[in-house]
């Protein structure tokens, strides 16, 4: 039995007590972990340093280190975003659907646990505590697999919550973190049959397409984002430019970022330089189409077939002025990972044909695309943004981390 599949035998056995510990007994756990993780401040804060060190000795983006980085304020943002999810009604046990058949079987639809479920993600150790939360709410056990750069954060995370478990009663080993970075370790837990029931990737596009074309569990394909704002011709400038501007720079490393703004012919000559104005203040970088480029100048660098696939990021952006809103829907279904698009119009119809033709599991009228969030969909923390659309798709709450059983009651019924 290898290290992965160590790991993977505790995770079963513990997922056995976590299935039927019952919403009070998950609720006190989740307390138990808010609490501590508020009384390890320091603790947590010590071991990102080390995190931090290393990235900056390496010369990490300082997007990434903005992801990678923990402080008092944002440990305590996690320790209350712990309490939001034990808020949340446990979806477990949850009838979703029942009939009475003409022979007199009684059958339900009943929410239950996955069973062990898989994350691989990169910088972020928010996710860390994120998802192990999520699982445990939902009677999951979760093995978790962060990126080398936040190995410190996250065997501290881990061990805090585990430490919080085993005070509760329940098994440490529904919270474990795989400790061992390198890719033998990462391709063992794609293929961890057996014990994982389902594997999901949080990450850029290489990691997420790495998962999906190596995997033999089965995976729910998550959070490539590169997403779109279309300026339509009817459009209220002012509008326009705040959500563009927000959907770009308000925190441009995430995945429900913009990353590529297209704008019809008709009002280009009046939007492009109030949102060059706008991007200003935060020095983003223009690559722009020749239409782009002949309004705005020397500043923009000629677009590339590349940059409307890339998802930067970062302070840069794709812009390209189009003919209509036909042809921006081509150019989203083209280049978009349907993660989230947005369009700004004050036309009916261009609302009803964006909607009606675009392909992604977010699609926005008038409002920024960084809305795409269990959070903000009142959903508590998310284990990911699903964009594919079996099982899960969009932000995946807690009930995304159950399936189904049927239960069927019968007084003696043969066939």
């Amino acid at each position: 039995m290898n290290y992965m599949e160590t790991l993977g035998e505790r995770a079963r056995t513990a997922s056995r007590a976590g299935s039927v510990a019952g919403t009070e007994r998950k609720d006190q756990a989740l307390q138990a972990i808010s609490e501590a993780l508020c009384a390890n401040v320091q603790r947590i804060v010590q071991a990102n340093a080390q995190d931090m060190g290393a990235a900056q000795a390496n010369g990490m983006s300082a997007a990434m280190q903005d992801r990678l980085r923990l402080d008092e304020k944002r440990i305590q943002a996690i320790a209350a975003a712990v309490l939001k999810v034990k808020a949340l009604p446990d979806p477990v046990g949850e009838e979703v659907s029942g009939w009475l058949r003409p022979n007199g079987l009684r059958i339900r639809q009943v929410r239950v646990p996955l069973g062990v479920i898989g994350i691989i993600f990169e910088s972020r150790p928010n996710v860390t505590v994120d998802a192990a939360v999520l699982c445990l709410k939902a009677g999951n056990a979760v093995i978790l697999r962060g990126g080398k750069e936040a190995i410190h954060s996250n065997t501290c995370l881990a061990q805090v919550m585990r430490e919080a478990l085993e005070a509760t009663g329940l098994p440490a080993d529904l919270v474990q973190l795989v400790e061992k970075t390198d890719r033998e370790t990462a391709a063992d837990m794609m293929q961890l049959n057996g014990y994982l029931d389902v594997l999901i990737p949080r990450g850029g596009a290489g990691l997420i397409q790495a998962v999906v074309k190596q995997a033999t569990v089965p995976v729910i394909e998550t959070g490539a984002g590169n997403c779109h704002v279309y300026v339509d011709a009817s459009a209220d400038i002012p509008m326009a430019v705040a959500i563009t501007d927000n959907a770009k720079t308000q925190r441009p490393s995430v995945c429900n970022a913009i990353e590529t703004l297209l704008v019809h012919k008709d009002i280009a000559e009046a939007f492009l330089p109030e949102i060059r104005n706008a991007f200003a203040a935060h020095d983003v970088i223009i690559h722009g189409d020749e239409t782009v480029q002949r309004m705005l100048g020397d500043s923009v660098i000629p677009v590339t077939e590349e940059d409307y696939r890339t998802e930067y990021g970062n302070y840069e952006i794709a812009v390209r002025v189009v003919d209509s809103v036909e042809q921006a829907v081509e150019h989203i279904e083209t280049y978009s990972t349907r993660h989230s698009e947005c369009i700004v119009t004050e036309s009916m119809e261009s609302a009803e044909y964006f909607l009606n033709h675009v392909n992604s599991a977010a699609v926005y009228v008038n409002a920024s695309t960084r809305f795409t969030d269990g959070e903000e969909f009142g959903f508590g923390a998310e284990i990911g943004i699903s964009t594919q659309k079996l099982h899960a798709r969009g932000p995946m709450g807690l009930p995304a981390l159950t399936t189904i059983q049927y239960r069927i009651t019968g007084n003696g019924q043969i066939r």
